[in-house]
């Protein structure tokens, strides 16, 4: 319920108060942005399998948004595309958080439908 709220703050921030961001800067701010949005997926993975410590996921946001924002300056200094690392991978990681997001919930559904169904059957056997 917590999230909710924190997402509809930030939501209702995000369209209240007009910020654009200069035109040198997106890429630093996309890079960062990808790195925020994977440790996003990532503590939503740990949460679902009940994993989730809430400093492993601040140090890694931080963390990973540090990264990719040097990656990009960096770049732009040697006069290389680096960013496109920052990308690569923490878009392949969101992929994977995705899909294991996605199985874990698949999977839980029809384990307690499983285990619903054998103390049903375990009942059945003990009473007849």
């Amino acid at each position: 319920m917590l999230e909710l709220v924190g997402l509809l703050i930030g939501l209702a921030a995000g369209f209240l108060v007009p910020w654009t961001i200069p035109s040198q800067y997106t890429l630093y701010a996309a890079a960062g942005l990808l790195a925020a949005l994977d440790s996003a997926l990532g503590g939503l993975r740990a949460r679902i399998k009940g994993e989730f410590k809430l400093g492993v996921f601040l140090s890694g946001t931080v963390g990973n948004a540090a990264i990719a924002v040097f990656l990009t300056w960096l770049g732009n200094k040697l006069g290389l595309p680096l960013y496109l690392a920052a990308v690569v991978v923490f878009g392949t990681r969101m992929f994977q958080n995705f899909a294991e997001i996605r199985r874990e919930l698949l999977t839980s559904r029809q384990k307690s439908a499983k285990i619903d169904q054998d103390i049903v059957s375990s009942e059945e056997e003990h009473t007849t």
